[in-house]
């Protein structure tokens, strides 16, 4: 693999550890500018709405550059907004300078996925597309623990200003790791790029995005009182189980990258599968402590299996313009965050039960099956139709020489 895709996976941990931190970081930002915490949620808020304004906007204003320049710009977007957030004075500019931080997220992932696999041989594209994951799935074990810890130990705003000093070592990286002639300027403007999201493949690809990981987020986004309600675990050994998750998902991306170029669908397939199940078990296992540790490792691990294929996917759907389609699947990340989220505080506002957002979740997972099935399916038409128009041109075809002798 190339020592390039080294330099967007230490973007991918800056990213990660900035994305995830302020979960951890709201009660000392909330006692720091006088607000309530459910009002400094917002702050998670205005990140999320960064990134899916900002995933397709900039992947589309930057068409006419190169692959390159592109990422090296939304690196440096990426240490400006952390840094104003380190210096914010207030509630509205530190939603301002996180709405920022934001943007440049899922255009990150989406070109880096598009250069990453340029880098490498076809059997090796979702593997590489992992291997850039991987700081992302890093930064949940170390990132964001040591950053919540610098936050409470020397004030939230040191920890913004380590997350921009790891944006400045990502671009460092970028211009040293990235030779100019493996990222070069797209050959298609904003009107190819936009053509790729006319395709009925690509919207089910990225409504596969948007389903599975909603069944991820669906869980996820309450497990710390599934741990403590249901398990039984103190509030204090919260943050190391959340460190399995990041374990499993580690774990999950790599396999997934693996498994991946030898069967993309069925992978994707076998991940969602997986999903269902883990969320499915999710009421049982978390009866007992070692089973609800157990349960969080491989919640992380069957969610991030998917992640590779599913980046894979869109991009092969829209080969002739991939860097927009490709951002356009993070805003899917994040709209499946806030949708997961909110349909799992459904079921517990229902008063289904402390699990109940992991049953929540399954149904999502399923959900995702199904779009994932029919996407399937419209591209076995599509083949089918493909062949049967060969078929057609070669019965009609009379060769010349035969056609001369007749005449």
């Amino acid at each position: 693999m190339p020592l390039a895709l080294l330099a967007l996976a230490v973007g991918a941990f800056g990213i990660g550890t900035t994305e995830f931190v302020m979960m951890g970081l709201l009660p000392d930002v909330a006692d720091d500018l006088n607000i309530s915490i459910p009002t400094a949620g917002h702050l998670v808020s205005a990140y999320a709405l960064g990134v899916v304004i900002g995933a397709p906007l900039l992947a589309a204003a930057t068409t006419r550059m190169s692959r390159r320049s592109v990422l090296i710009a939304l690196m440096a977007l990426f240490v400006v907004g952390n840094a104003l957030s380190a210096v914010a004075p207030g509630e509205i500019s530190l939603l301002a300078a996180r709405f920022v931080s934001g943007l440049p997220h899922g255009a990150f992932f989406g070109v880096g996925a598009v250069v990453a696999t340029g880098m490498v041989a076809p059997e090796r594209k979702a593997r590489s597309v992992s291997l850039m994951f991987l700081g992302l799935t890093v930064a949940n074990i170390v990132g964001v623990p040591a950053a919540t810890a610098m936050g409470q130990a020397l004030g939230w705003r040191a920890t913004f200003l380590g997350v921009s000093a790891i944006g400045v070592a990502a671009i460092a990286a970028l211009v040293a790791l990235i030779p100019r002639e493996n990222a070069p300027a797209p050959a298609t403007g904003l009107r190819g790029e936009l053509a790729a999201l006319r395709s009925l493949p690509v919207w089910l690809a990225l409504g596969t995005t948007v389903a599975g990981f909603g069944a991820l987020f669906a869980a996820y986004s309450y497990i710390t009182p599934m741990l403590t309600d249901a398990a039984g675990f103190a509030e204090t050994s919260v943050t190391l189980l959340l460190a399995l998750f990041g374990v499993g998902a580690t774990a999950g991306n790599l396999l997934g990258g693996r498994l991946a170029d030898h069967s993309l669908r069925g992978t994707l397939f076998g991940g969602l599968a997986s999903l269902v199940v883990v969320l499915a078990l999710f009421p049982l296992l978390m009866r007992t402590p070692v089973t609800a540790a157990v349960s969080v490792a491989l919640l992380g691990m069957a969610a991030f299996v998917t992640g590779s294929p599913l980046q894979l996917m869109v991009m092969e759907k829209a080969t002739a313009a991939p860097s927009l389609a490709s951002s356009a699947n993070q805003a899917a990340f994040n709209l499946a965050n806030a949708g997961g989220a909110w349909i799992g505080g459904l079921a517990l506002a229902a008063g289904l039960g402390t699990t109940s957002p992991a049953l929540a979740g399954a149904g999502l997972a399923v959900l995702g099956l199904g779009v994932a099935g029919t996407a399937w399916a419209v591209d076995r038409r599509a083949a089918a139709a493909s062949a049967r128009g060969r078929e057609r041109v070669v019965a009609g075809h009379v060769p010349e020489t035969v056609e001369s002798v007749r005449r």
